[in-house]
C-alpha cells in the first residue's frame, strides 16, 4: 500500500492570509469596524471560518451579527485564490514525493468547496486522493476522526501515513489518531504549537526528508 502524506492547507501548503485578510477587512468595513493587519489575521487562522469570524469580532469587543458568517464565507469563497500562493518549493517537492511512491490528501478546517477551488487554481488538486474540509464530516480537527475519515477516502491506512501541519490542531489530531506529525515551522502556528509533534521542519524540503525517514519506501 502507498504511503500517504496528510497535508494541512492554510499555513502549510498555501499562504492564504492575503485573501483571508482582504475578505475579513471587507466584512469589517461593512460593519464600521477597524481593519486588521496580516499578523493579526495569521494568529486567528486554523479553526475554520466560523471561529475566524468570531475571533475577529471579539478582537473589537463585540460578537458577529446574524449575517456576518454567511457574508464572509460567500465573499471569501469568491476571492479564495486572488493573492494566495503556494509556499516555496511545494509543487516540486510534492512531485518528487509522488515519484517516490507517496500519495497525498488534504485535511483542512477550511470549507471543502473553498479548499477545492483554491487547490484547483494553484494546480495541486490533481495530485490529491482526497480533500477533507471542515464541513466534509460531522467532526473537524483537532478531532482525530477528521484525519481518519479523510485518510479513508484516500484509501490510506494510519500505519502508512504521516501528517504535515502548522497548528496544534494538526498535532493533536495526528497524535490521537496514532499518526506521526511533522510540524511545519514555516507556517502560521506559534512555536509552542509544535509540542507533541514527532519532528519540526523549517521548510517543505526538510519535511519531505523527515517523512521519508519516518516511513522508508520499503518499510
Amino acid at each position: 500500500m502507498a504511503r500517504t502524506l496528510l497535508l494541512d492547507l492554510d499555513g502549510t501548503l498555501v499562504d492564504t492570509v492575503p485573501d483571508l485578510l482582504a475578505a475579513l477587512n471587507r466584512l469589517m468595513t461593512t460593519r464600521a469596524l477597524p481593519a486588521f493587519s496580516p499578523a493579526q489575521v495569521k494568529a486567528m487562522v486554523g479553526d475554520g471560518v466560523a471561529v475566524l469570524v468570531a475571533r475577529a469580532f471579539a478582537a473589537h469587543g463585540t460578537e458577529p451579527d446574524a449575517g456576518a458568517l454567511d457574508a464572509f464565507a460567500a465573499d471569501y469563497e469568491t476571492h479564495v485564490a486572488v493573492d494566495s500562493r503556494l509556499f516555496p518549493q511545494v509543487r516540486p517537492v510534492l512531485d518528487g514525493l509522488a515519484r517516490d511512491g507517496w500519495q497525498f490528501a488534504v485535511c483542512t478546517n477550511k470549507p471543502e468547496r473553498a479548499a477545492r477551488t483554491l487547490l484547483e487554481v494553484l494546480g495541486i488538486l490533481p495530485l490529491l486522493r482526497a480533500v477533507g474540509g471542515g464541513d466534509s464530516f460531522t467532526v473537524r480537527k483537532p478531532d482525530p476522526a477528521h484525519l481518519l475519515a479523510t485518510l479513508a477516502q484516500a484509501n490510506g491506512t494510519a500505519d502508512k501515513t504521516v501528517m504535515l501541519g502548522d497548528h496544534r490542531n494538526d498535532v493533536t489530531a495526528a497524535r490521537q489518531a496514532g499518526i506521526p506529525c511533522i510540524f511545519a515551522g514555516w507556517g502560521y502556528g506559534a512555536p509552542g504549537m509544535a509540542e507533541g509533534s514527532t519532528a519540526v521542519a523549517q521548510d517543505i524540503n526538510e519535511a519531505a526528508a523527515i517523512a521519508n525517514r519516518l516511513l522508508p519506501r520499503h518499510s
